[in-house]
């Protein structure tokens, strides 16, 4: 089985993210992963399509963007246009989550759902033959550099049997405390794309931090 692994920006420096993002693109990272906050759904704020639009003509690495926000829905357009690659959305919000998949892939942009710690894969298994990406946070979003929850390795554990069984195409991603001790604990669970924050960006040897988390 291959383990993918998506540095978060969230733990960049933004004052030459150009060179951050090379960095951890020349050290063997397979995704850029991109942490969309409105200070609403979650109790922090990050960026918008704007940044997201600036760091696609910064790499040609795929874009998977986290969106914790209230109304997904109203900024799929936007974040799309931006240059978007994966789209992932919260049950939680207020978006409807079907009529939000479809918005998603009309663009041509494949479509993922997020669950937080509390939230069982009840809350999104009806729609598990049309993903493309499942994220399971594996601490609760808001802030980077928290403490790995390991009792969500149960929830990543029954959407691998699921994907095996019932032969969904969704690849499977763990996101929150990921470094070099617990990523082998979500990839014996079944995650196949590890993201990973500080643990990267504060890296000395960040082709060595990427590939401890993928060997």
């Amino acid at each position: 089985m291959s383990f993918f692994v998506s540095p978060s920006i969230l733990s960049a420096d933004f004052t030459k993210l150009k060179e951050e993002i090379e960095s951890v693109e020349k050290a063997g990272a397979d995704f850029l992963h991109l942490d969309v906050m409105d200070g609403c759904f979650v109790p922090n704020l990050t960026f918008g399509p704007i940044i997201v639009r600036a760091i696609r003509k910064m790499t040609g690495l795929p874009l998977d963007t986290h969106l914790m926000i209230a109304d997904p829905l109203k900024y799929i357009k936007n974040f799309a246009d931006a240059g978007a690659d994966i789209i992932i959305f919260h049950p939680e919000a207020r978006s409807p989550i079907e009529e939000t998949l479809r918005e998603i892939k009309k663009f041509g942009k494949k479509a993922g759902l997020a669950i937080n710690p509390p939230t069982p894969v009840s809350a999104i298994r009806d729609y598990l033959g049309e993903l493309e990406w499942i994220l399971v946070m594996s601490v609760n979003p808001g802030f980077a550099g928290q403490k790995f929850m390991p009792e969500v390795l149960p929830k990543v554990e029954e959407l691998a049997r699921l994907k095996r069984e019932k032969g969904y195409s969704y690849r499977l991603a763990i996101d929150g405390g990921i470094n070099g001790e617990t990523a082998p604990l979500a990839k014996r669970a079944g995650a196949e794309v590890l993201v990973s924050a500080s643990y990267i960006f504060s890296s000395a040897d960040r082709r060595k931090a990427i590939m401890t988390l993928k060997n």
